[in-house]
Parts: structure tokens; sequence; C-alpha cells
């Protein structure tokens, strides 16, 4: 049984995630769903906490892989459509991949050659990742499936038309957190370069990166881009977006541990960059921290760093209106996606505590970590 306290009681470190906000989010892709026609599914990478399941399950249509356990997760917790991408198979897996995802997309033709006869026994609709190489991302070059060398997709010269047949779709994945004038890009050089094959297909899916629960994204535009494929090929369309199904929707909630100083103040908070957040050292970025400013902006400037060992687990500089001090709660926004899924205990860092912000005000803590998580994790 699950107890229930406000936001200020929760235990710390904690990822909160807030139902009401993440219903709003699928509500918004649920109605690009009811107006087009077109398919969503979760892209379980980059948010993956099943008990959100029955609340996203009610809006799209179901969920995308990246390997067997996601696939398995998602059939599990969700049962709806079962999608799954991987750049190779395993042979001891593959039987049970087919066995539980409706949709298998393959990476390459040796790959289709391999087990396409497989998914096609099980009932699996099988398809096919393009490579359009078409790049529209600035700055996040470790993110662009487009990137001279990208280990994904298959290149126009590449097709092999003997191998097509039982393939009814496409799949391709070039965006990152964009808006749809990038997507319309990248239709215009999949058309350019795939165009002859799209006729012959059932299905098309545009991949993730859709930033479509930003407040700034052309929807109307998306929905164009969808309608295209439906009215000249006859095509069903599929998007599997991960960041805007709970974009804004999460927090992690921190506490200062101490306070150091080295040419510049320094909160030591009992969160790690490294451990918690490493999209903050990957991608780089900066979260946004309520109650903060930019650097000089407010009186006090603090450098927040993580309790590791890591020289570099910083992260980010902020400005208050008040010093802080040790005791004090410090609450990160948007830190529902590529964080819990990408956590880690280096140094033996405790994993955060995760709770759900109901609509009602509540939270309850769902999961917590301790030393046997980190223990039993090595032998």
């Amino acid at each position: 049984m699950f107890v229930k306290m406000r936001f200020e009681e929760l235990p710390t470190p904690c990822y909160v995630v807030d139902e009401a906000l993440v219903e709003k989010n699928v509500k918004i892709l649920n109605g690009i769903m009811k107006r087009t026609g077109a398919k969503i599914v979760l892209a379980q990478k980059a948010f993956s906490m099943s008990t959100m399941y029955p609340l996203i399950g009610k809006y799209l249509t179901g969920t995308t892989a990246s390997g067997l356990y996601e696939a398995r997760l998602g059939h599990e917790e969700m049962g709806k459509e079962n999608h799954i991408f991987a750049p190779a198979y395993r042979e001891d897996e593959i039987d049970e991949i087919v066995s539980i995802c409706d949709h298998i997309i393959f990476n390459s033709f040796s790959q289709l050659e391999k087990f396409k006869q497989r998914a096609l026994d099980a009932g699996s609709k099988v398809g096919l990742r393009i490579n359009p190489e078409c790049s529209t991302q600035v700055g996040h070059e470790i993110y662009d499936p487009c990137s001279p060398g990208s280990r994904f997709g298959v290149k126009q010269e590449d097709v092999r038309q003997e191998l097509l047949d039982g393939v009814s779709g496409l799949h391709f994945h070039t965006l990152c957190q964009q808006n749809s004038d990038d997507l319309e890009t990248t239709l215009d050089a999949v058309e350019e370069k795939f165009g002859q094959w799209l006729p012959q297909m059932e299905w098309i899916n545009f991949g993730g990166g859709h930033h479509i629960t930003r407040d700034d994204y052309d929807i109307p535009r998306l929905e164009a881009c969808i309608k295209r494929m439906q009215d000249k090929y006859g095509l069903e369309v599929y998007l599997e977006p991960g960041e805007a199904i709970a974009l804004n929707a999460g927090y992690l909630v921190t506490t200062v541990l101490d306070l150091h100083k080295n040419g510049i103040d320094i909160a030591i908070l009992d969160t790690s960059a490294t451990c918690h957040m490493p999209d903050v050292l990957e991608m780089p970025y900066r979260p946004p921290l309520f109650g903060s400013g930019e650097p000089g902006e407010k009186p006090f400037t603090y450098r927040l760093g993580g309790p590791t060992c890591l020289t570099g687990d910083v992260i980010g500089d902020y400005s208050f209106d008040q010093p802080l001090k040790s005791g004090d709660r410090l609450v990160f926004g948007d830190m529902a996606i590529y964080s819990m899924v990408k956590t880690n205990t280096f140094n033996g860092m405790p994993l955060p505590a995760i709770a759900t912000k109901h609509q009602d005000g509540d939270c309850q803590v769902v999961r917590q970590f301790g030393y046997q998580d980190f223990k039993t994790r090595l032998a």
C-alpha cells in the first residue's frame, strides 16, 4: 500500500512524475490521431515508467522498443500495438521478440534476410529502416542518425528489390527535439530517394524526435506531413515520440548537502549529473531549476555539483534570491525523460526514489532503491 504525502515531504533525491501533465501531453497527441488517423506509440527509450502506462494507453496506440526487455515491458504493461527496432537482433532473442511484437523493423538487408521469415511466420508486420541522408540537426551530432558513418538504416543505393517481398513498411528516424519543418524537409528527402518503393508499402513510420507537446511546435504542419503520405501513397502513418509524452511532466527533487568555495560559490547536492541526469553531460544542456536564474541574474550565484568523485559531475551555474544553506530543497524541471532510463550507480550512488504526483496534488513514492540494488547489479 502506497502512503500519500505532500510534495515537500518526499525523500530526496526523488523523481516525481505529474499525472496531470502527462495526461495533458497525451491528449495533445490523441488529438492529432483523431484528426489525421495516424497512430502514435510511446518510445520507451525516453520514458519507461510503467506505472504511467495505463494512463498513456488510454490515449495512444501502443509502445515501441529498442530491445527485448523494452518489448516485454510494453507487451506486459500496456498490451496494445508493440513495435520494435534494433540495429541487430540476437539469435537467442528473436523468437521471443516476434512472439510479442506486431511490427518488427530491421536495420539492414542482412538482418532482413536472416530473420524476415520468422517474423512473417509469427504474423508480425515487417519493416525496413531507411537512411534518407538528410541531416537537419545542428549541434547534436551524437544524436544524428544521418551523420557520416551512421549505423542506422539502408541507403538508397543499398536497396535490394528482391528482398522487399514481405516488407510492408518503411521506417526512418532522423530528428531530435525538433519541429515539424525539419520533418517536412526529411520527407522531401525520403520521397526523392525512396519514392519508387513507397507505392508498394502499407505503412510508414516517421520515427521519433518530434517535440510535439512543446509550446511552439507547429502541429498543423505535422498534420499536413501525415496527410501527404496518406493521400499520395495510401500509407498508414506511425509516429513514435518519447520525449513528447512526458515533456515538462517530471521533476527531480534534491537537497543541498554542503557549501564550498573555490573562486565561485559551490553547492554539493545529494543528486548527481553523471548518475541521475546524464544528458546534462551528454547533450550537454542546463536543466531548468525552479526559483533560479542565469548566473549573475540574481544576487547569489552557485555552481551546483553532485557528490561523486568525478570532477565533471556538475549540473550547472544558477543564481538565487537568497544564499543557499545546507538542507535547502531544490527542484529541477523536465526530469521525466531520458533521466530515469539512464541512471547508474557509479561510486555506489543510491538511485533516486520514484514518485507520482496525482491530480489532487498528493504524491506517492512508487519505488525506492537501496544497497541491495547496488550490490546485486554486479557479481
